[in-house]
């Protein structure tokens, strides 16, 4: 499913025969300044194999033309190590590498967004997320905290005159900080890597 919500991304900005702005001026005072919105990962709740009951609320503020700060809403949850990244790793799905239940995950993230050129930008993005293990019968078995951070190269296309947006992005996603893991969560989640490539596509309306 993950990589039929990557094709989908791709084929909406490809599909836009509308035109591609600059960044926003520096000195112009007219633009929106606030937007809401989220992201396409919203698809992946339709996954079969590893459903995420994923949801996303975005705030953002655009101090400049050139700075925009977003304050991030975001839960999800997964039943395999996030290291095994489901668009090349044939391990993704397998009863192999499933954790002994799943991991329910609740965050508040800040994320800074910065232009250097025409509507390319580079983005960093902060979430503290709390944990909620459960087993197989949705027991909770144990809690944990993390630091999820996302680093990410993308382009801010502004559609239907600057009303709303679309940002496709490449980036990679991982943990600086976690804490221990319950056993058969710790032994499945150690044997894959803490950083992974994640695309993206955003989307929000100005207001």
């Amino acid at each position: 499913m993950q990589k039929k919500i990557l094709w989908i991304g791709l084929a909406l900005v490809l599909a836009s025969s509308l035109q591609v702005n600059a960044q926003y001026a520096k000195t112009d005072s007219t633009y929106k300044r606030w937007f809401v919105g989220s992201t396409l990962f919203l698809l992946g709740n339709f996954d079969q194999v590893n459903p995420p009951g994923f949801a996303q609320l975005n705030l953002g503020y655009r101090i400049t033309g050139k700075d925009v700060i977003s304050l991030e809403l975001i839960t999800w949850k997964h039943a395999w190590p996030l290291g095994i990244n489901p668009f090349y790793n044939e391990a993704y799905g397998t009863p192999e590498e499933k954790y002994p239940g799943y991991i329910r995950e609740y965050g508040i993230g800040l994320a800074y967004q910065r232009y250097f050129w025409k509507g390319l930008y580079a983005a960093v993005h902060v979430t503290p997320m709390w944990q909620k293990y459960k087993n197989e019968n949705g027991d909770k078995v144990g809690k944990g905290f993390i630091i999820f951070n996302t680093y990410r190269i993308g382009y801010h296309i502004k559609l239907f005159k600057d009303r709303v947006f679309i940002e496709p992005s490449l980036g990679i996603a991982g943990r600086p900080y976690f804490t221990e893991m319950p056993n058969g969560f710790k032994e499945k989640d150690d044997k894959w890597p803490k950083w992974t490539p994640e695309p993206g596509l955003h989307f929000g309306v100005n207001f």
